[in-house]
Order: C-alpha cells, then structure tokens, then sequence
C-alpha cells in the first residue's frame, strides 16, 4: 500500500497561496531599476542647469564695440544674405530640423558656400578628452561625418577665431577612438567639462597649433554674435549642444594661441 503525505501551501493574508519570496520583491526591484537608470539619464541635464549654465551664461551683446579702445569686429556673415537667410528660416521652422547638419544650429545665421580656403580638412586633437586626430572639415555639413569649421570664419593660427561645431550625446555614450565608426556623434559630448589652460591642438597645413582654454559661455541658438570674429585676437571657439543628449542651446569653449611649431 502506498501512502501519500499532503503538504499544505503557505497561505498568504489574504487566503490566497502565498508568492515566493522572488516575486514578492520583484517590483521593488524593478522601481529601483528604473530609477537608477532614470536617475542616470536625467543627471547631466539637471547638473546643466544647476551647475553648468549658471555659470557660463552670458547676457547678450547690446554694442559689437567695447567700452575702451578701438578694436575691430567682423561678422562671419556676408551683408548680401536675405534671400538666403528667408530660405534657411523656412527650412528650420518646418516639421523636422536634422541638428547632424551644422547648418541649423544657429537658423537665424546663414551659412556661406566655402571659397578661398587653402585647405579642405585640418585635424584637432584634445588631450584630457582622449580627441585624438579628430577631422575637421572646413564648411562642412554632417556632424555624423566629422567636425565642422563654420564656412566665414578664420582659419586655425590666423587672427579672428575659427569656430569649430560638434556633435554631442549622454556622455555615457561618449566614445572618442578613431577604432568608431561613429565617433563624430559623440565627440564633443564632454568639452564643457574642459577648464582653464587645458589644450587644445590643431594641426593644419602642416603647422601645429597649440590653444589654451581661456573660459567657457552657454547662449543660445538665436545668440549668433557668437560666431563674430575678433581680429584683435587670435582665439579658438568649440562648439556643441547643451544640456548634452539635447539641442536646446549651445556650449561654447573659448581658447587662446599660445604657440605654434
């Protein structure tokens, strides 16, 4: 004869079969997740606006003349534009605006066809970042393809400053080897983490430049006196989009010649 034992569930307090203990805690787990990686997305942009943008803001130029001494600006952008700039405009303010394109980080700026310029690409190097031999093209177009000389600007050791546009993400995702294929959309996600005397390298027509980081401003996309050239300076700006992972406004990185060999 065969006997059989019944063992009797565990009975929960509301009658039902109790849940192992797994599943018990399974949502309390998966709350925590959700907020660790919530938390891990959102902190750059909260750190941005808290931390970063404070500081670097700058209010908008009433006058392109300083208060003392005479000093010469001129404008990245040609006078003879409108027709240009109307279409551009209409362009931005249409259903899709594709920020891999440097055209339209700053819709009220036109964006010159390149001429004049003795070479087509340089390469930037920035050390602390782990940039290494970065490709700039000058007046460009994809962000997706390498960094962008802003077309009207001076060109690398000359007086003026050449602006210099790129791509940035999460700076989880931040991946700067030449080993990617898709380096350029990451970038720049870290510059404005740069300070004061770090370097920035540019190798252009078999010169070397070396720059050192004077300051750091955030303006926005509208503020387009930014790409102004001073000609009493021989300066360097990098550009990108700020809070990172988003276009909302624009990280500038102003750095200073300090040699050249």
């Amino acid at each position: 004869m065969m006997l059989y034992r019944y063992v009797k569930a565990p009975v929960g307090t509301n009658g039902q079969p109790a849940q192992p203990r797994w599943r018990r805690l399974l949502p309390s787990i998966l709350i925590t997740l959700g907020s660790v990686l919530l938390a891990n997305v959102a902190w750059p942009w909260i750190s941005h606006y808290l931390v970063v943008s404070p500081q670097f803001k700058r209010e908008p130029i009433l006058s392109p003349l300083p208060p003392r001494g005479p000093v010469t600006f001129v404008s990245a952008l040609p006078s003879e534009v409108k027709a240009e700039e109307d279409s551009l405009t209409e362009e931005i303010l249409g259903e899709t605006v594709d920020y891999t394109k440097a055209r339209s980080w700053f819709p009220g700026a036109p964006f010159p066809e390149v001429n004049g310029y003795e070479a087509e690409k340089y390469l930037l190097t920035i050390p602390k970042l782990g940039i290494d031999d970065a490709e700039v093209e000058v007046g460009g177009e994809s962000l997706e393809q390498s960094l962008v000389h802003y077309p009207g600007t001076a060109l690398p050791g000359g007086y003026g400053s050449p602006v210099i546009f790129g791509h940035s993400i999460l700076r989880q995702f931040y991946a700067p080897e030449k080993t990617n294929p898709q380096r350029y959309i990451s970038i720049f996600s870290t510059i404005m983490t740069l300070v004061r005397g770090d370097t920035i390298i540019i190798d252009y027509d078999g010169i070397r430049y070396e720059y050192r980081v004077r300051e750091k401003v955030v303006v926005k996309p509208e503020d387009v006196y930014i790409l102004q050239q001073r000609l009493d300076r021989r300066e360097l700006k990098l550009v990108t989009c700020v809070p990172e992972g988003t276009y909302k406004e624009r990280g500038v990185v102003i750095a200073d010649l300090v040699s050249l060999n």
